[in-house]
């Protein structure tokens, strides 16, 4: 499939992506809100994040297509925060060491994909930078938890809460760039 045909699925598509973004941000704030949380709460709302977030991002993988076919990295996105979510939910009672390093491997994993999304639209949408940055920003987050696991539930939680709005931001502008581009496109029948 072409780039244009997958930026014309994108952008029709665009209120998923958005979707995704605020539920990041809403995640990041109500862990700033709430930095006393313990870490069965954390392991909570983390849970929930993370199988909603890939829930949202397997219904956008079969929205929006690639030659006829839904996007492969965004359904191992889905899946990967769809096992993520489950299985944090499934043994609330892991340490916080194996639940920072469940998010480091799922925000590493969601970068790399996004670069790789940014890559594949970056000669037909301008400021696609913004799905790339997202995912910079993800594998750096990812890559400061394997490196410092031990910095303490408290501390990990206002980088999450910070790395969550970031990167909500950057979907929910990318988001919105892409609406703009398919108010410009033709009506589909």
């Amino acid at each position: 499939m072409a780039v244009g045909m997958l930026l014309d699925h994108l952008a029709r598509n665009w209120g998923w992506i958005v979707l995704r973004g605020f539920a990041a941000i809403l995640l990041g704030v109500l862990a700033f809100a709430w930095p006393g949380l313990t870490l069965a709460a954390l392991v909570l709302v983390w849970g929930i994040y993370a199988l909603s977030d890939g829930v949202l991002a397997l219904v956008a993988a079969f929205r929006i297509k690639d030659a006829g076919k839904p996007m492969w990295p965004m359904i191992v996105v889905g899946l990967i925060g769809i096992g993520a979510g489950i299985a944090t939910l499934m043994w609330p009672g892991m340490t916080a060491l194996i639940l920072l390093a469940c998010i480091a491997v799922w925000a590493v994993a969601i970068g790399i994909f996004q670069i790789v999304a940014s890559i594949r639209l970056r000669a037909v949408i301008a400021n696609e930078w913004l799905m790339g940055f997202s995912g910079l920003l993800s594998i750096a987050f990812g890559l400061l938890m394997l490196a410092r696991p031990g910095a303490g539930a408290l501390a990990v939680i206002s980088i999450i809460a910070g790395y969550a709005i970031v990167f909500g931001l950057a979907l929910v502008m990318l988001g919105f760039r892409l609406k703009s581009v398919a108010a410009g496109l033709p009506k589909s029948a």
